[in-house]
């Protein structure tokens, strides 16, 4: 304690003592620079007054994609280290400190519920564990995703985020492209619809696989999507890209992408696609309209 807050009298102290603030009180839009109320952030389903479309996980995108109450399905268990990999930290270290981070077990969550009134099954791939990396637990969870949807006669819908193949499994996980790519085929083959909803960011080996093989390609605004990333290209080939370059918006605009949807009215957006690939009658639309 200093010579001055000993002469400060204790109620004095108290009127200019630190206080507590949560860390997450306030969120700073990437595209504005403005500080958004945490609260009206979550309102506004955490698209900022910008437009910017902040990354979020299974558990908000369940909530924000179905009707109501869902399941969530669990994954199939894998090998925890079949390598026994280590770089400048053991790759099990990395796996305890993702599943403590996120609480999930690997970067897939599936859950089964209904949107717009169709059971639908829907896969979330989660950027917050170890950049949603495909690794052998992701391709078990997105097969394990296109089987429930054939044993339940339901669409599969499936949001991509990621940063490539996992690393740490080598071969292995290389390998989980072609899987995924069979598990697709397991839809055609049962003649259901597999909706693909590309977030911010989908490159590397999902989308050489599964993330380009939906039906229908949806985009979120301004999500990065591709192979390699913008910097790792420009050094390539040693020119500068053109503006907005791996943007949902340019590729919609060279036809890579069937449609860039706000995440406010992607429910009902998925909803109406759904019927129309199932060939059901339209049903009333209750979602609010989206206010900007």
């Amino acid at each position: 304690m200093s010579w001055l807050q000993k002469l400060t009298p204790p109620g004095v102290q108290k009127m200019f003592e630190k206080r507590d603030t949560p860390e997450n009180l306030w969120v700073k839009c990437p595209i504005s620079g403005e500080m958004v109320f945490n609260k009206d952030l979550e309102a506004a389903q955490h698209v900022t007054p910008a437009g910017h479309h902040m990354r979020i996980g299974p558990s908000l995108r369940f909530k924000y994609t179905f009707d109501g109450d869902y399941t969530e399905v669990d994954l199939p268990e894998v090998a925890k280290d079949p390598l026994k990999f280590k770089d400048d930290k053991p790759y099990t270290s990395r796996l305890a400190a993702a599943r403590k981070k996120t609480g999930r077990e690997d970067a897939m969550a599936i859950g089964v519920g209904s949107i717009k009134s169709i059971e639908t099954t829907v896969l979330v791939q989660d950027f917050s564990f170890m950049g949603g990396s495909l690794g052998m637990g992701a391709g078990e969870g997105f097969l394990k995703a296109c089987e429930t949807a054939v044993e339940r006669r339901t669409p599969l819908v499936v949001f991509t985020a990621a940063g490539g193949a996992r690393m740490q499994e080598g071969a292995l996980s290389l390998m989980q492209m072609p899987r995924t790519t069979l598990g697709v085929q397991m839809l055609k083959d049962a003649k259901l619809p597999y909706l693909v909803v590309l977030t911010d960011p989908t490159t590397g080996g999902v989308t050489a696989s599964y993330a380009m093989l939906g039906d229908v390609q949806i985009a979120e605004p301004g999500a990065l999507i591709g192979f390699a990333g913008p910097r790792v290209i420009e050094q390539t080939i040693r020119e500068k890209l053109p503006e907005g370059f791996q943007r949902a918006e340019y590729l919609l605009d060279k036809g890579m992408v069937d449609k860039v949807v706000h995440r406010h009215e992607l429910r009902t957006v998925l909803g109406n696609l759904m019927r129309t690939l199932l060939k059901r009658p339209a049903a009333a639309d209750n979602t609010p309209a989206r206010t900007e």
